[in-house]
C-alpha cells in the first residue's frame, strides 16, 4: 500500500510539472511576433495608351491565277505546221502573232474554186445588166473590176430596186457569194492567232502532228495582269468595296505589290460561312501560282488603339497599370 501511494505520488507530481511547463510554452509562443510574408514585385510590360484611328485591316491569302486565259481548242483537221516560234510552254507571243497554222492547202483550193466560180457568175449577167439594169451597171462594173481573188470577198454592191435583187438573187449570186463567205470564214480558222501578248503555258501537240477537229492544243495566258481569289469571314462583308486598295506580301515578306478588289461574290459559302473577294495586281515578276498574302483595308476605327490580340483576356478586356497597382 505504501508504495502504491509513492507511485499515485510521483505520478500526480510529474502531471502539475508538465501540465505548468506545457502552459508557459503556450504563453511563450502565443507572444512570439507572426512571420512577415515577404513582399513580390512582379515585373510586367506597359505602353502609355495614345488613341489614335486605327484602319481595320483583313487578312488572307492565295495563289495568283493569269486574269486572262485561252484554251487552245481545232476546229479543223489537218497537219500542225511549224512556224517562226516553237510551239512549246514558256514561248512568248506578240499580240497578233500565229500561235498555230495547220495546213489549208486542200480546203485553200477549195476556196479558191468556189471565189472563181462567184466571180464568173456576176461576168456572166453584166451583159444583161447593161441592157435590162443600166443604172445599176457601174456599181456592178466597178465591184467585178476590184475582185481579187487572193484577197477577201468584198460584200455585194447595195441592191436599190426589187427588180435588181430579184434578177441577182435569181441568177444565184447571193447563194454563191455567202457560200465564199462561210467558206472563208472556215479556212480562217486554220490559223490561230495570239489575242493578246502572253506566253503559252501548255502544249500539246508538235510540228507534224495530225490534228484532228475539237482536239485540245495548249494553253495561252497574259502575264501582264493577274487575279488572286481569297476567301473573308462573312462578318466583314459590308467593309469590302469594289476598287479598295489591297496590300499583296510574297512569304518571305521580301516583296510587297499594290492591288485592288476588283469583284466581290453575292453568295455566301454555306460550309465556310465566308465571302469570295477577287484582287487585281499587275506586276512583271509576278508568275501564275505564286502565293501571296493580301492586307485589306476594310474600315477606319477612330479613338482607338491597336494591341496584340494575345493580350486579350476573355476576348473583350485587358490588364491596365494604374498607380503602380495592376
Amino acid at each position: 500500500m505504501l508504495l502504491r501511494k509513492i507511485i499515485l505520488s510521483i505520478l500526480g507530481i510529474a502531471l502539475v510539472v508538465g501540465a505548468i511547463l506545457f502552459s508557459n510554452y503556450l504563453i511563450a509562443n502565443k507572444n512570439k511576433p507572426k512571420p512577415q510574408r515577404p513582399k513580390v514585385v512582379k515585373t510586367v510590360f506597359t505602353d502609355t495608351v495614345n488613341n489614335s484611328t486605327i484602319p481595320i485591316v483583313i487578312s488572307a491569302s492565295g495563289n495568283l491565277v493569269a486574269k486572262r486565259r485561252v484554251e487552245l481548242f481545232s476546229e479543223v483537221q489537218g497537219i500542225f505546221k511549224g512556224g517562226s516560234k516553237l510551239f512549246k510552254p514558256g514561248q512568248a507571243y506578240r499580240r497578233g502573232e500565229s500561235l498555230i497554222r495547220i495546213d489549208a492547202s486542200e480546203y485553200y483550193a477549195s476556196v479558191q474554186s468556189a471565189k472563181s466560180n462567184l466571180y464568173n457568175a456576176i461576168a456572166a449577167i453584166m451583159p444583161d445588166l447593161r441592157l435590162d439594169f443600166p443604172e445599176v451597171y457601174p456599181k456592178w462594173q466597178s465591184y467585178i473590176a476590184s475582185f481579187d481573188l487572193n484577197k477577201s470577198t468584198p460584200a455585194l454592191p447595195q441592191m436599190t430596186t426589187e427588180k435588181e435583187n430579184y434578177f441577182i438573187t435569181g441568177r444565184g449570186i447571193v447563194s454563191n457569194y455567202y457560200n465564199v463567205k462561210n467558206l472563208e470564214q472556215r479556212l480562217s480558222k486554220y490559223t490561230i492567232n495570239a489575242p493578246f501578248s502572253g506566253v503559252l503555258t501548255e502544249a500539246l501537240v508538235t510540228e507534224g502532228s495530225l490534228v484532228r477537229n475539237g482536239q485540245k492544243l495548249g494553253e495561252f495566258i497574259d502575264t501582264s495582269v493577274y487575279e488572286m481569289q481569297v476567301s473573308i469571314s462573312k462578318s466583314y462583308s459590308d467593309f469590302l468595296k469594289v476598287g479598295e486598295p489591297v496590300v499583296l506580301n510574297s512569304l518571305d515578306g521580301l516583296k510587297t505589290y499594290n492591288g485592288k478588289v476588283i469583284r466581290i461574290n453575292g453568295s455566301v459559302d454555306l460550309a465556310t460561312q465566308t465571302i469570295t473577294v477577287f484582287i487585281e495586281v499587275a506586276n512583271s515578276d509576278l508568275q501564275e501560282g505564286l502565293y501571296l498574302e493580301a492586307q485589306l483595308e476594310a474600315r477606319d476605327e477612330p479613338d482607338a488603339i491597336e494591341i496584340d490580340r494575345s493580350l486579350l483576356l476573355d476576348s473583350n478586356e485587358i490588364f491596365a497599370v494604374k498607380d503602380s497597382m495592376l
